[in-house]
């Protein structure tokens, strides 16, 4: 993807199916958090590692996909049970407690993002740091310790085959300053819905 493909004066953001800032959450029901739009906006993020610009994010990028199948198979199975994320999970493990294949989408699904939005965040915040640095870090401190010696070196060869930084943000956009802001609100909305998730996965009703 090109900044000619972007509307004039367009970002990235703007060719998105859905943004994180449109993902409907409901802070009357514990911050429910809508299932389609939810993975709308998961769907949509997968293609910022197109401008990543190496194969070595196609195995990122997939796993995150995998998951986000995982969860719309359960949603399609179960529509009026699935409405939010939650309501999700929770009829998935009363019905079907041994193999929550949803649940486990969603808990790998939220990680991944997790690693996303921290090294966006890192990076946006220290102008001098490249994105390697920034992938590295975030990886080390969310999806690694959870990953097999296998899957490691995979996930390890992605994070120093990023752009460098300056390349990459003119592939957002060619307003550097509406980029910028751009990313930071989707990243405030990201790191919101993020955050809901991690708490409500790790509550002990939502073990499997």
């Amino acid at each position: 993807m090109s900044t000619s493909t972007y509307p004039p004066g367009g970002t990235f953001f703007d060719t998105l199916k859905r943004n994180f800032t449109d993902v409907p959450i409901d802070p009357d029901k514990a911050n429910a958090i809508s299932t389609t739009e939810f993975l709308e906006a998961a769907e949509s993020l997968t293609t910022l590692f197109d401008l990543l610009g190496s194969v070595a994010f196609v195995p990122v990028k997939s796993d995150m996909q995998g998951n986000i199948k995982k969860i719309r198979d359960r949603q399609l199975l179960a529509p009026t049970q699935s409405t939010t994320l939650q309501s999700l999970v929770k009829h998935e493990l009363q019905t079907t407690p041994k193999k929550p294949s949803a649940a486990e989408g969603l808990l790998w699904l939220v990680r991944a993002l997790d690693f996303t939005s921290t090294a966006l965040r890192s990076n946006v915040a220290v102008q001098s740091e490249e994105l390697s640095v920034s992938f590295r870090n975030a990886y080390g401190s969310t999806l690694k310790p959870h990953h097999s010696f296998v899957v490691k070196p995979i996930f390890s060869a992605a994070m120093s085959a990023t752009p460098y930084r300056k390349d990459f943000y003119a592939k957002l956009g060619g307003d550097l300053q509406k980029v910028e802001h751009e990313l930071r609100v989707w990243l405030v909305a990201l790191e919101k819905q993020v955050g809901v998730l991690k708490g409500f996965l790790e509550r002990k009703d939502v073990k499997w």
